[in-house]
């Protein structure tokens, strides 16, 4: 139930409008979100480099609706990946296709996509690139498979609640095209995505054994503790290194989790948010885990 209300209420417009305007904000993301500009994200990273902690920088906002807006969202990359290599730091990129224009046009969106990863790999980074709801997997898995037969230099992202995805994987393990296993954020019907939790928790099992077996330097986005227990075991298993996959977690959460990984030698990278659009990520993370609804209702009253 609180789930399906945070996904309700990250699409009310009105109350976007006064969240991402109210200075009581602030105090509600700060620990999820960086801050709104590009200094405030870069001072995380450098703090995460001091931790042995990896970061990817996502600049937030999806859904553009011109090929304006699209070319913006690029400047704004464009000028991270500057600033990234500016500060030495071991850090990608995360993108959203929506922002690069995907609604609008494949071929506008797959140039701007392009020219951010050729100015991520001229500084020997990497992008991100995220998936999002079940309407767009195909027209992103696309425009993924055509980018790395012509450039490589970006990793995809696949979600564990949707059916299609072990062909999906499969397909990307055989194409050699990196892979971050996650268990998906959005709202999609039982038609295309297990329902039950318990479901997606054996798929992602399924999943990570797989992109273990057979993946390019596979990543897993989890902070479940069974979840890291099975990765950590079937790598065990099959005399795989610690510097041979990662795990990625989003900054702020499961603090305790990334301790313990980076602590026993694991590669870990954070997903770093910043930008003012910052109001559908924000509750699709308390949707994952209301949990982190009571933290935030607990600290907002705090001095």
């Amino acid at each position: 139930m609180l789930r399906a209300a945070f996904l309700f209420l990250s699409r009310r417009r009105l109350l976007r409008r006064w969240m991402e305007t109210s200075p009581v904000a602030a105090r509600l993301t700060r620990r999820f979100i960086a801050g709104q500009r590009l200094e405030d994200v870069i001072a995380v990273a450098r703090r995460l480099q001091l931790e042995n902690i990896l970061s990817t920088l996502d600049h937030l906002g999806e859904n553009v609706t011109s090929a304006g807006e699209a070319a913006a969202a690029r400047v704004c990359i464009e000028e991270a990946l500057d600033a990234i290599a500016a500060a030495g730091l071991p850090s990608t990129v995360s993108i959203k296709l929506t922002q690069f224009g995907l609604d609008i046009s494949g071929s506008l969106c797959r140039s701007n996509v392009e020219a951010v990863l050729l100015k991520a790999r001229s500084i020997g980074s990497r992008v991100e690139i995220d998936m999002e709801s079940s309407e767009y997997v195909t027209r992103t898995l696309q425009i993924v498979e055509d980018l790395h037969s012509a450039h490589n230099g970006l990793r995809a992202v696949l979600q564990a609640y949707l059916y299609r995805t072990a062909d999906d994987l499969r397909r990307l393990n055989a194409l050699r095209v990196p892979v971050r296993l996650c268990k998906g954020a959005y709202n999609e019907p039982p038609s295309v995505a297990w329902p039950r939790k318990h479901e997606v928790n054996s798929s992602y099992a399924r999943l990570a054994r797989i992109l273990l077996d057979e993946g390019e330097e596979p990543a897993f986005a989890t902070h479940d503790p069974r979840m890291i227990d099975i990765i950590l075991e079937h790598a065990a298993r099959n005399s795989r290194s610690p510097s041979s996959f990662e795990f990625q977690m989003l900054y702020g959460v499961r603090r305790d989790l990334q301790r313990m990984l980076v602590s026993h030698g694991y590669r870990l990278r954070l997903y770093v948010p910043y930008g003012d659009a910052w109001y559908p990520y924000f509750m699709r993370r308390l949707a994952e885990r209301p949990a982190n609804a009571i933290f935030i209702l607990k600290n907002l009253f705090r001095h």
